[in-house]
């Protein structure tokens, strides 16, 4: 078993196998095996299966949300959240007149399930017998890479020793709600209406439907062939399963050593897709026109592998840890993809893989962006037009906060408005308590985070004039008019927000919710204005005089920032260590060892086990995940000294040792986010302990650490965020004026770590060792590229590799943390 995995998986270089079915684990499974394309994502449920028990078939249409409203307990409640689609895989297999095929009515011999990653090939066997036969059912899927309305299965039955009839069904099920996630399930989850379902002929099934509050309509169809020992049964029977489900039956004789295939083809449509006349035609079209399972593999297997050139690392003598990156890399690839390239659909938390969080866009971007800027930096800018799409809501928000400029969601799904609802159940007591995370106004400094490095790693100032600037501006003008300048301390304070952290939304014993001062918060405050700045002065003359019309910008708004940007307020202990917000050092310390005693170290989520003592975390220093210690997985020492020396604050070598040991001690890492900035902010200080960290990271959906939360969608900011630590962390990689720089310092237990990037439109290839380090720049380059390896500066012609002597890896006193890369 990988030591990343709890529930039995096996890991080969390019695969994830489990052996054995449980039941226990199926949820967390059919999330880990689901199957996507950038459009349009289908769990790896099992075919026979219906929603109940341990099985979720669910498929979803990256950005298809609906709105409603609900009575949960007595009371409204407005949400809205991804579509829980029609499923287009239900198959069910009979042997004789017997009872439909189920894992629960037979004896298994022998079971399989494969998810191939190099190909995107779903695999799963089964041997069974039941009332004293024997066969084999297998199938095989795929969602197409290369055609990203089609999606592909193919089932075969083969009988061991026997002959006699079998009956097949294929299904095109309508019949399903939202009932994924745990805490959504006293909502209405019955998202979609008007159904018309049909058998049209020629072994095609069609089903349309619309959203109940969004009107949103969508269409599927699948094509159905069977095959008995090569020869095709035809026609297949229709039967139905009332006005929401359509399905076709064959019945096939077989003969001893026989068997019997069915294959199936489905489209999916909708609305808003381009370049067709209405979703339930062209999904017909697309369907009744596709090529079959063994024409369709070729193109969607060269698909991915086109991806993987750009997208694979591997790392030496760690086949399980290379593994569980390529598992990561393919969800990521499997949620946004070439095909997510014009679509209005952001980055969701838990991928489109099912309803954790209903599907919504945080911040999990800004662990992801940096995993597509290197090598696909046209998705990363199509990526970043959903939030510039959506700068007219967040305009909005901000008038209505009696704010200028934008305020982004803490929370986004169709329309940029925020989506977080004011309340939420807490599973340990049952008892509904405010949600007041929608006053996370970072999400803001994410947004111009990911702007600004997109245009250093690419260089692209056209779509920095044309997009990202703007953007930037608009989140400078909300930090300005949030902050307030406080006269007894002759600074500026940001009041009544929630940090990263989480747990923190108030005071204790406060009437209302919010914080002051967060740390983080400000300090990023800060480095956007910066950034705002330093964005607007690098375009052309015409194109800044054109955007400062634009947003009617004066010189006098400006000069209020240069103020800010010296006057920020940050609060600190009184030994020097940054303050999580202003107050937190009044907190009472936490017993931690008693909590882990009483509850089994299962105390991740305290915000929880506290309410339902009847108690407060706000009363506690505990955070849930990393808060201030994000400046250090953001900023570079150098940045953050800069920052801190502009406003006026002492800065010394020892700064971000002395935090990191500080909230270490204070962390319960409930969010799966945490353990990867931990890793990354240790790296430097602590290898040892940052690749422990980092383990644990690896494991946050294989090993489902979070206790059962995968089910619901894999985390997406945290396998991208392991991707990053060795493909940034480790190897000190940076996109500097034009320069790319690299200063490894890989843990002792990694011994290399090889990968693929782009920068400023050439590709290279890196291998990065402790002691050396190799470039190569492939021969299709416009030009040489300048790099800086551990001070060492060259310039590397197209077609050209050269090999660094870098300085070993030696053991670092932790006020290494500070040293500038």
């Amino acid at each position: 078993m990988s030591p990343h995995a709890r529930d039995g998986a096996q890991l080969s270089p390019w695969s994830l196998v489990y052996e054995s079915f449980d039941r226990e684990h199926e949820g967390q499974r059919e999330a880990l095996c689901a199957l996507g394309n950038g459009y349009f994502v289908t769990r790896g449920a099992v075919p026979w299966a219906r929603a109940g028990g341990p099985h979720y078939p669910g498929t979803y249409r990256a950005g298809f949300y609906n709105h409603k409203t609900s009575v949960v307990d007595g009371e409204p409640l407005h949400h809205e959240g991804l579509v829980n689609l029609p499923d287009w895989s239900r198959i069910d297999v009979a042997l004789e007149d017997g009872e439909w095929f189920s894992l629960e009515r037979v004896t298994v011999l022998e079971f399989r399930q494969e998810l191939d990653l190099r190909r995107g090939v779903l695999t799963r066997v089964v041997r069974f017998e039941v009332e004293g036969r024997r066969a084999v059912l297998s199938e095989r899927r795929l969602v197409h890479l290369a055609e990203p309305h089609l999606a592909a299965q193919q089932l075969r039955l083969q009988p061991e020793g026997w002959a006699g009839r079998v009956r097949l069904r294929s299904w095109l099920d309508g019949q399903v709600t939202n009932a994924n996630a745990e805490e959504y399930r006293g909502a209405d989850g019955d998202h979609l209406e008007r159904f018309a379902a049909a058998a049209a002929g020629a072994g095609l099934l069609t089903l349309r439907a619309r959203t109940s509050g969004s009107r949103l309509e969508l269409a599927l169809a699948t094509r159905t062939r069977v095959f008995v020992s090569g020869g095709e049964v035809d026609p297949l029977e229709s039967c139905a399963a009332g006005p929401r489900a359509v399905g076709l039956l064959a019945r096939a004789e077989l003969q001893r050593g026989g068997e019997v295939t069915l294959e199936k083809i489905a489209a999916l449509y909708t609305r808003h897709d381009r370049a067709i006349r209405e979703p339930l035609d062209a999904a017909a079209r697309a369907a009744a026109g596709a090529d079959d399972f063994a024409a369709l593999l070729p193109a969607h297997t060269r698909a991915w592998a086109e991806l993987w050139d750009r997208f694979d690392v591997e790392v030496e003598d760690e086949l399980a840890t290379t593994t569980t990156l390529r598992l990561h890399l393919f969800h990521i690839l499997q949620t946004v993809s070439p095909h997510t390239i014009g679509l209005d659909a952001g980055i969701p938390g838990r991928g489109w893989h099912g309803e954790g969080y209903r599907g919504h866009v945080f911040w999990d971007e800004l662990f992801v962006f940096p995993v597509l800027a290197w090598r696909l930096p046209e998705l990363a800018r199509s990526l970043l037009l959903y939030r510039f799409r959506r700068l007219p809501a967040a305009r909005a928000a901000a008038r209505e906060a009696g704010l200028r400029g934008a305020m982004f969601p803490w929370r986004s799904a169709s329309d940029g408005r925020e989506v977080s609802e004011p309340r939420r159940k807490n599973p340990r007591s049952g008892r509904w308590i405010a949600d007041n995370s929608r006053l996370q106004r970072h999400i803001g400094a994410a947004v111009a985070y990911n702007v600004w490095h997109d245009y250093e790693v690419t260089g692209d100032l056209e779509f920095l004039a044309e997009h990202g600037a703007e953007m930037l501006l608009e989140i400078a003008r909300m930090w300005a008019s949030l902050a307030t300048f406080d006269p007894a301390r002759e600074r500026y304070v940001i009041r009544g927000v929630v940090g990263p952290d989480e747990f923190h939304d108030a005071y204790p014993d406060a009437a209302r919710p919010g914080l002051d001062n967060n740390a983080y918060t400000n300090v990023m405050a800060v480095w956007s204005l910066r950034r705002a700045r330093e964005a607007l002065a690098l375009l052309p003359d015409g194109a800044r005089r054109l955007l400062v019309d634009k947003l009617g910008l004066a010189d006098e708004e400006r000069a209020a920032w240069d103020d800010l940007i010296r006057r920020m307020f940050v609060p600190f202990h009184g030994d020097g260590v940054i303050s999580q917000f202003e107050g937190y050092e009044a907190l009472a310390e936490f017993d931690w060892d008693l909590y882990r005693a009483r509850y089994r170290d299962d105390i991740h989520r305290l915000d929880n086990i506290l309410e339902a003592e009847g108690d407060s975390v706000n009363r506690y220093k505990v955070s849930k995940q990393a808060d201030v210690l994000m400046l250090f997985y953001l900023l570079a020492p150098a940045e953050l000294r800069a920052i801190f020396t502009g406003l006026g604050y002492a800065w010394d070598d020892e700064a971000i040792a002395r935090n990191t040991r500080y909230y270490l001690q204070r962390t319960s890492h409930g969010s799966t986010l945490s353990r990867v900035v931990h890793a990354w902010v240790l790296a430097r200080c602590d290898p040892a302990h940052s690749w422990k960290m980092l383990r644990e990271a690896l494991g946050s959906d294989l090993g489902d650490i979070q206790g059962g939360t995968t089910a619901e969608g894999v985390h997406l900011g945290a396998m991208a965020g392991t991707v990053d630590i060795f493909q940034r962390c480790y190897t000190g990689l940076e996109a500097r004026e034009g320069v790319l720089w690299l200063r490894p310092a890989l843990p002792e237990e990694l011994r290399s770590v090889c990968f693929r990037i782009r920068h400023r439109c050439a590709w290279l290839s890196l291998e990065v060792r402790n002691e050396r380090v190799t470039v190569r720049v492939d021969d299709d380059a416009a030009h040489p590229v300048s790099v800086r390896i551990d001070g060492q500066a060259a310039q590397i012609d197209p077609g050209a590799a050269r090999t660094f002597t870098v300085a070993p890896a030696r053991e670092r006193a932790l006020g290494e943390c500070a040293e500038t890369p």
